[in-house]
């Protein structure tokens, strides 16, 4: 692995960990908003990463993704709710839900307006972003050659875009303890509830057999209008 690997590297788990403080800190935010101030009084408001750092979630399982070569994710520590506080429980306990892969749905939108401006206005700025996009998939010929005031900036926010778009997918797959489990959760009546909270013991192992084919399937369109955006294919 020469130093080039490295560095991919560490720009990913930069991103991911700032993603991830992005995320649950939009749950805190919504929740607040809504009524409940628990996640506020814990200081989860905060793009802070060590508030919201899980080691498993979010150091073993992204290690583990770069050895298996599953896509980049993880989780945070998980953003703490009293549904009590809610005046309108289901409705409110949706939106908070909701709360955190909107923030990384924006996030991938920002990122991507960024790259726009970028290749428009930049000198040689459609190279820095293209010449991103294939390193990032390790393109062989791919090199920042003659790049290297203008490749980190493009190469972050492209991981920007693809981090945070994986994220949004991700979290949207209806298996708890992901967000969209718990939004299915919601949509239940009282009796499916309790039958659905039996299976959420075997979210994990759900998510272990099917859960990359459930993101491959919602992320490779999404991705793909993304970078005709950008006129990359």
């Amino acid at each position: 692995m020469n130093n080039l690997h490295f560095v991919l590297i560490a720009f990913e788990f930069a991103v991911l960990i700032f993603a991830f403080s992005v995320h649950e800190s939009a749950h805190a935010w919504m929740a607040a908003r809504r009524g409940d101030p628990t996640a506020m009084m814990l200081g989860r408001i905060t793009l802070n990463p060590v508030a919201h750092i899980d080691i498993w979630g979010s150091l073993v399982m992204p290690m583990l993704c770069l050895v298996t070569g599953w896509p980049l994710i993880g989780w945070a520590k998980p953003c703490p709710v009293n549904t009590r506080n809610f005046k309108k429980i289901r409705q409110d306990d949706m939106l908070v839900t909701l709360a955190g892969p909107a923030s990384n749905l924006a996030l991938a939108t920002i990122c991507l307006v960024l790259l726009l401006a970028f290749e428009w206005f930049a000198p040689q700025g459609h190279d820095a972003v293209y010449n991103a996009v294939m390193l990032a998939y390790h393109v062989p010929d791919a090199e920042p050659v003659g790049l290297a005031g203008l490749f980190p900036i493009a190469l972050l926010l492209y991981f920007g875009v693809q981090i945070n778009l994986l994220l949004f997918v991700f979290n949207l797959i209806p298996v708890p303890p992901l967000d969209g489990g718990r939004i299915m959760r919601d949509l239940l009546p009282y009796n499916a509830q309790l039958t659905y909270d039996k299976f959420a013991r075997y979210g994990f192992f759900i998510l272990l057999l099917f859960g990359g084919r459930f993101i491959y399937l919602l992320f490779n369109p999404i991705h793909s209008l993304f970078l005709s955006v950008l006129n990359i294919r």
